[in-house]
């Protein structure tokens, strides 16, 4: 762990956790198939302005594997019964690739307790995945293939995922497909791409569900432009539906924004975390709009 190894148990989950630094909880979610290591670049630069929670999402890292679902609901869900357990009301919250994606649903499940949304390259804006996260969709071979492809897809995919010079350390890839090479880790991904996309891509939009929250918290995007797991296009889509959400790019970087361009992904993420009127996002998708205020008016 990138501090001491601290455990929650949520609906009979064993849960792995830290946390480093002190003022206002800032949750990081990591990505599909990563673990909190994730953020090891950029959470000490965070750690002097805010208690910095880190965990590893159940089915990754040094958390359990439960025979469960593993839609978003439940991850959001399971997330916030951290939450419940360790006695944080609201936080903001960071969110990486699916781990943004659970954010999403967060915000969803519950809009109160979401200070300020931070997603950097996240799913669910769009259609678009490599073709590497729907192996497991492949009927019947998927599931059979998925656990013994673990250890080596890890390595693939974290290699995949980087756009420019900056490298993940060997050691760190490593440690990562050891870990996902465990029992039921193959489940929990192959369940985990099942409740979110199909061989076309991402069926599950956050988009279909926005209606059901009655204001957005402060948000900002933070993308590679290189990035060939999740392309930015996503982002620009985003920002023709979502007014007043913030974007940020990155001309050398791919999927790992944060480990490919820390300094600068922690310099723009602090002063969005820390302004003190940051805008409020809007919707002004029409399409969407409609929607959100046909809801409004049955309520």
């Amino acid at each position: 762990m990138l501090g001491d190894r601290r455990t929650a148990v949520v609906d009979g989950s064993s849960l792995a956790w830290t946390e480093i630094g002190e003022g206002e909880p800032l949750v990081l979610l990591h990505g599909l198939g990563d673990s909190h290591r994730t953020w090891r670049r950029v959470a000490p630069e965070l750690a002097p302005h805010y208690r910095v929670l880190l965990l590893d999402l159940p089915g990754h890292g040094l958390s359990s594997r439960p025979d469960a679902p593993y839609t978003l609901d439940w991850y959001a869900a399971m997330v916030l019964g951290w939450l419940d357990a360790i006695g944080v009301e609201t936080a903001s919250v960071v969110g990486h690739s699916f781990g943004g994606g659970v954010a999403q649903w967060m915000v969803l499940a519950a809009r109160s307790r979401i200070e300020r949304l931070a997603l950097v390259a996240p799913g669910g804006l769009g259609r678009s995945v490599s073709l590497g996260l729907r192996v497991a969709l492949f009927p019947v071979l998927g599931r059979l293939l998925t656990q013994p492809l673990m250890y080596p897809g890890t390595h693939v995919l974290m290699r995949i995922g980087i756009g420019g010079p900056v490298r993940i350390e060997p050691e760190e890839i490593a440690l990562s497909a050891r870990r996902n090479a465990a029992p039921g880790s193959g489940r929990a991904f192959h369940r985990t791409v099942a409740g979110c996309m199909d061989l076309s891509g991402q069926r599950v939009q956050s988009w279909e569900r926005v209606h059901e929250v009655d204001s957005l918290p402060p948000l900002a995007l933070f993308w590679g432009l290189r990035d060939r797991i999740l392309p930015v296009g996503h982002a620009y889509a985003a920002q023709k539906r979502i007014g007043g959400a913030t974007l940020y790019t990155y001309p050398e970087a791919g999927h790992f924004v944060h480990l490919e361009a820390s300094d600068p992904f922690a310099d723009d993420l602090l002063p969005f975390l820390r302004s003190a009127s940051p805008e409020q996002p809007r919707i002004i998708d029409p399409e969407l709009l409609a929607r959100w205020r046909s809801v409004r008016a049955l309520r």
